[in-house]
């Protein structure tokens, strides 16, 4: 069994499964806000750790693993989710754990396993590298998806994801001069408290109501 952050209402209709990042906990400062956003607009959040993260907290040093390495491990939380709450979540994460999400979606929604999708920071390319995009099975999704980007974000920023063949499937929320972590520049004139509550707000707007398993 895999340990599971809980936070949010307990008796939320809506259930958000929320990945990490690549380089950051469950727990980082920006997971545990968002956490709490979405709570207060009543969405319950399961984190979890993929099993490399997880090994760090006993000092054990892993690599980033490939993101298709991890697919099992997302399904493993989804079936554990569902079995402990009796609802079909959402599913999604912030940045890696996002793109996870999005290449098992269709699976499970085709299914009736997950209702909708949300990505945090969808990484559209690897950093420094815009020819290599992530983006080929975007183009044919069907999942209810929403990814929430910043404008200026350098794995895809709005100029670059404009010229993308993205599923009509796919909502994009553009938070205004975010970077990757959606966060503004001073000089913009937004805060970073701003976009992640234009971020919570989307998110709460994107998810259905569930049907039980």
């Amino acid at each position: 069994m895999t340990e599971l952050l809980w936070t949010g209402p307990a008796d939320a209709s809506r259930i958000l499964v929320l990945a990490h990042g690549a380089g950051a906990p469950m727990d980082s400062p920006w997971m545990d806000d968002m956490a709490a956003r979405l709570g207060e607009r009543g969405i319950r959040v399961a984190r979890f750790e993929f099993a490399y993260m997880a090994a760090r907290r006993e000092g054990v040093r892993r690599p980033n693993p490939r993101a298709e390495a991890v697919l099992d491990e997302y399904r493993a939380v989804i079936e554990q989710v569902r079995a402990e709450t009796g609802r079909v979540p959402a599913i999604g994460g912030k940045s890696f754990g996002g793109r996870v999400a999005s290449m098992i979606a269709d699976e499970l929604h085709t299914t009736g396993d997950v209702t909708a999708l949300v990505c945090l920071g969808y990484p559209f390319h690897p950093m420094g590298k815009p020819g290599q995009l992530r983006t080929a099975h975007l183009a044919q999704l069907r999942t209810p998806a929403l990814i929430c980007q910043g404008e200026r974000d350098i794995m895809g920023s709005r100029e670059e994801v404009a010229g993308y063949a993205l599923s009509d499937a796919i909502d994009l929320n553009w938070l205004p001069d975010g970077d990757h972590d959606l966060k503004p520049r001073k000089a913009s004139g937004h805060t970073l408290a701003d976009n992640l509550d234009a971020t919570a707000a989307a998110v709460a707007a994107h998810l259905p109501e569930p049907s039980t398993p």
